[in-house]
């Protein structure tokens, strides 16, 4: 059997992915790497009676559910939990790692103060009153000058935050964004719902998707794993479209390469040949959907529709020119997505932090439409938004609701955005710009900004225009290094709290993560401070905070959810999406809706003449790019091509190489330049990306956390800033122009 180039890189790099997914090399790690080294905090648990506890991971948004083995009052491992119906025994190697998070040096182990710049430990009741006595004075000035940034708006924390804001006037709640941003304002366009989008892969027979890490942790990692092997125990197929060979490209039956951030064009590109091969679901199409055909606006203006508007700009000799892709597999692609029962087009890069085109995310959707993969075994699901916490109503002083008529800092709402509910994008430029900034006091709970947004630098400036930030990491982050108050929260293997469902599943799981141990410092749980500081300020404040503490408001905001999330850990609901009849009764023609207006492309930031390559970010499940840092188990696990040492290893193409006079070879040392900043970089030549593109892993360049990972390779969002999508206002940068030049001799 002849085997060309593509397939043998597809063979050998899905060989390691397919590894690196498999419990024997954690086995091996675990038991030659991590607890056996000398590590002045490695716990050395005695002999003792085991027992187990089940809890819920929120590491980050899959949800997974967890047991906890303890040898008397010390955990000593963490596996899956089985029968958990998001992850059923899996966890990934973030999960696994946890216990390193309990135990490490990376913690904050009591309230701090930064006092002429080094940090003081303060107690917590003076912690406590110094921010109330800052609200106290603030609030007469202008509440709206106080705000927060959490890592998510779901959960009772997050939602105690947003009450604290509204009740002492501010509008300014601000969550961390992510591709179901995106996908939220699609679904309100296209369908008239607010909705979260869910995807049926378990029941797809054919998945297209556009960049998404479905093994690099996109949506609920363990679950994708699951959905992406039941998938192909069904015959069902995986088409990865994007510019490098991923984990998830070298899993898919085809990989198809494509210019960076064209996939939109590739989409609308098979929606031609759909079209045009009348291989639409006729029966959605005509009878479920508005704005296919041209028509006729109320003022008599002839509107052109989405059949037309496909046909006229997006054949495929035209797609081939843009996209890198030919049109042979153009039109193969969308015969195979056509033809299947049940297909499935999905879309936000690698794990999907940033939100992305709005452009790209109604054209992935207006493809499903053709096919009426909507509201349909094995589609897209437009899941109701969560409302299982039910907390009471809050009334408003004079003061509060003067405070809450501003308009946000960010643009939410407004009248260009009116759909996006936070654009954290916009925060660097709207507080870092002006003579003096528009919040004087900023709250930060589960994120980490100051390392994970586009532009650090600019991230890290506005940071200091604010007169007081508070920040509730339980780590010495970066973003809590830019504090000047550190109210630390338990750890997650310390504390109560309720667990959303995660993003992407198609059915409804709460879970529930107990402390499995007790408090190792002198943290506190956010909800109770956040509870103990409304009381504090008094008044109206303190009267939409009833609770006595956090758990006593968990057992009143789940209800009667609180008995079986307590026994069991989580409560699971199937979900049943709405038929067709009743899905689009929200848009005004009561169908769904092709927006063909909303077809707007982004361009990155850059001049090609100046900076002739592009780089792009790209995922990996060995490193934590989120806010939580790596530990140190899952940096052992970092291959050679992505860190080496403590440089950073960048991938290109061998003709990248050897273009340009540069003549570089593997290992060599380059400088990378962007319009944002230049760093020093190695590179590891790899055929399985397309010439033209840097690739640089996300998680590496920390200047926080301990030795372990400080000081370890390049943060990218250094070299890459926001750009802003024209019909969203969300950040729709997917990279940004750049250039290689050789380290001077």
């Amino acid at each position: 059997m002849r085997i060309d180039r593509r397939s043998f890189l597809s063979f050998v790099i899905g060989g390691a992915a397919g590894t690196a997914l498999t419990p024997l090399p954690w086995k091996i790690t675990d038991d030659l790497a991590i607890w056996t080294q000398n590590w002045p905090w490695t716990p050395e648990p005695p002999d003792g009676e085991a027992a187990y506890v089940n809890a819920a991971c929120t590491l980050c948004p899959g949800g997974c559910g967890i047991t906890v083995r303890k040898i008397d009052e010390r955990a000593v491992k963490i596996e899956g939990m089985k029968g958990h119906p998001v992850n059923d025994g899996g966890l990934c190697i973030l999960g696994l790692s946890g216990l390193q998070l309990l135990y490490g040096p990376t913690r904050v182990r009591t309230p701090l103060k930064k006092v002429e710049g080094k940090w003081k430990k303060v107690s917590w009741d003076d912690a406590i009153a110094e921010v109330a006595a800052k609200l106290s004075e603030l609030r007469g000035k202008g509440p709206q000058s106080l705000a927060c940034i959490s890592g998510s708006d779901q959960g009772t924390v997050p939602q105690l935050l947003k009450r604290l804001l509204t009740a002492y006037g501010s509008p300014n709640f601000m969550d961390m964004p992510s591709f179901q941003d995106a996908y939220a304002i699609t679904l309100k366009l296209t369908q008239g719902v607010d909705a979260s989008a869910a995807f049926d892969i378990e029941n797809s027979d054919f998945v297209l998707s556009l960049g998404s890490g479905i093994i690099e942790g996109w949506g609920s990692p363990v679950r994708m794993f699951r959905a992406n092997s039941s998938c192909g125990e069904k015959k069902g197929a995986l088409v990865q479209v994007e510019p490098r060979l991923s984990n998830t490209a070298a899993k898919a039956d085809q990989w198809v390469p494509v210019t960076p951030g064209t996939e939109a064009d590739l989409v609308l590109g098979l929606a031609h040949v759909i079209i045009k091969l009348d291989l639409y679901n006729k029966d959605f199409v005509g009878n479920h959907t508005f704005g296919f055909d041209d028509w006729t606006d109320g003022e008599e203006k002839p509107c052109k529709g989405f059949k037309q508007f496909v046909l006229e700009n997006y054949s495929p000799d035209k797609v081939a020119k843009t996209t890198g892709v030919d049109e042979k597999t153009l039109t193969t692609l969308a015969k195979k997505f056509a033809d299947a029962s049940s297909p499935l087009a999905v879309c936000g890069r690698g794990e999907g932090k940033t939100p992305g085109s709005l452009h790209e995310f109604i054209a992935v959707h207006a493809l499903n439409a053709l096919k009426g993969s909507i509201n349909k075994k094995g589609g897209v699901w437009a899941v109701p938004e969560s409302d299982y916490i039910s907390l009471p109503d809050l009334k408003t002083d004079d003061v509060a609701k003067k405070g809450l008529e501003t308009e946000r800092i960010d643009g939410a709402g407004s009248e260009a955005y009116p759909y996006s509910k936070s654009l954290l994008n916009r925060f660097a430029e709207v507080v870092g710009t002006g003579e003096q900034s528009p919040v004087h006091t900023l709250f930060v709970s589960g994120a980490n900004p100051c390392y994970t947004l586009a532009d650090t630098q600019a991230v890290k400036k506005a940071f200091k225009k604010i007169p007081f930030v508070v920040s509730f990491s339980a780590y010495m982050d970066e973003t809590a290094q830019a504090a000047d108050l550190i109210l630390p929260n338990h750890v997650y293997l310390e504390r109560l709290e309720d667990v959303p469902p995660p993003a992407g599943l198609s059915q409804c799981v709460i879970g529930l993560s107990k402390p499995v141990v007790a408090p190792q410092f002198d943290t506190r749980h956010t909800g109770d401070v956040v509870i103990q500081l409304a009381k504090k300020l008094a008044g109206s404040v303190a009267d939409a905070f009833p609770w006595e503490n956090y758990e006593a408001c968990l057992q009143e905001a789940l209800g009667d959810k609180w008995d079986a999330l307590n026994e069991s850990g989580f409560v699971a609901t199937e979900v049943t999406p709405a038929g067709w009849e009743k899905a689009f009764a929200g848009t005004p023609s009561k169908k769904f809706e092709f927006f063909a207006a909303g077809y707007q492309p982004v361009t990155i930031e850059g001049e090609e003449k100046t900076f002739p390559l592009i780089l792009v970010p790209y995922d990996s499940m060995r490193l934590s790019g989120g806010f939580i840092g790596n530990p140190p188990f899952m940096t052992k696990t970092v291959s050679d091509t992505m860190l080496k040492g403590n440089d950073i290893m960048v991938e290109i193409n061998p003709k990248t190489a050897k273009s340009r006079f540069l003549f570089l070879n593997d290992g060599d040392y380059a400088i990378l330049s962007t319009p944002k900043g230049r760093v020093n970089v190695r590179v590891h030549l790899f055929e399985g990306i397309m010439p033209g593109i840097v690739a640089m892993p996300k998680g590496l360049g920390h200047t926080a956390y301990d030795d372990y990972l400080a000081g370890k390779g390049v943060n990218v969002n250094e070299l890459i800033g926001p750009v802003e999508d024209p019909g969203s206002g969300l950040d729709a940068a997917w990279g940004i122009r750049a250039k290689l030049t050789n380290v001077p001799i």
